[in-house]
């Protein structure tokens, strides 16, 4: 998930879509791999593919770019902030920052859950866990990987996707249900 200041995107595997957040409707479709997150640099959006991450043009769905996957296929959220990419991995409960443009690994962050979606918040780190069928968004230490705050979500309710709106929202990729929710930030 990834939010362009109008639209929502989203990744569903062969094509990135972006979503109206007021009335829920597509208003674009882009045909390219998608298979985990994506995010937008406020030029371009970075979509993992597989393997590798690709920087493509919003306007024309050309990719511009690629870098390798830091988790060869295993990767599960992207986002982007501080000049850098942000890459979750699921099994490997980590959060990555990694260099947009050769790939190389700056930083990692240890989790003691699943990580999904990632997001920053108003200078906040912030990933989405889904493990089971308890879940929740976490606030964390981006040095230490320190829990800060929760937000419990309702039982059953899984998160593949996260991204912050810049005010007051979390959206919430809901993996094979084919929804995307808004989760009000609590401050």
């Amino acid at each position: 998930m990834t939010f362009d200041g109008q639209r929502v995107w989203a990744a569903t595997g062969s094509k990135l879509i972006a979503v109206d957040p007021a009335n829920g409707q597509v208003e674009r479709m882009l045909d390219c791999a998608s298979h985990a997150g994506c995010a937008f640099d406020g030029t371009h959006i970075y979509q993992i593919a597989e393997a590798r991450i690709d920087k493509i043009d919003p306007a024309t769905g050309a990719v511009v770019a690629s870098i390798p996957s830091p988790g060869n296929g295993g990767d599960s959220g992207l986002t982007w902030a501080e000049g850098s990419l942000w890459v979750g991995q699921y099994r490997d409960r980590k959060i990555l920052q990694i260099d947009p443009d050769t790939g190389a690994v700056l930083r990692t962050i240890e989790s003691n859950r699943f990580v999904t979606g990632v997001t920053w918040a108003d200078g906040e780190l912030w990933h989405a866990t889904w493990d089971g069928d308890d879940n929740e968004l976490r606030h964390i230490d981006p040095v230490s990987g320190e829990v800060i705050e929760r937000l419990e979500l309702p039982h059953g309710i899984g998160v593949s996707g996260l991204e912050y709106d810049g005010k007051d929202l979390f959206y919430c990729g809901g993996g094979s249900s084919g929804k995307i929710r808004a989760v009000s930030r609590s401050k």
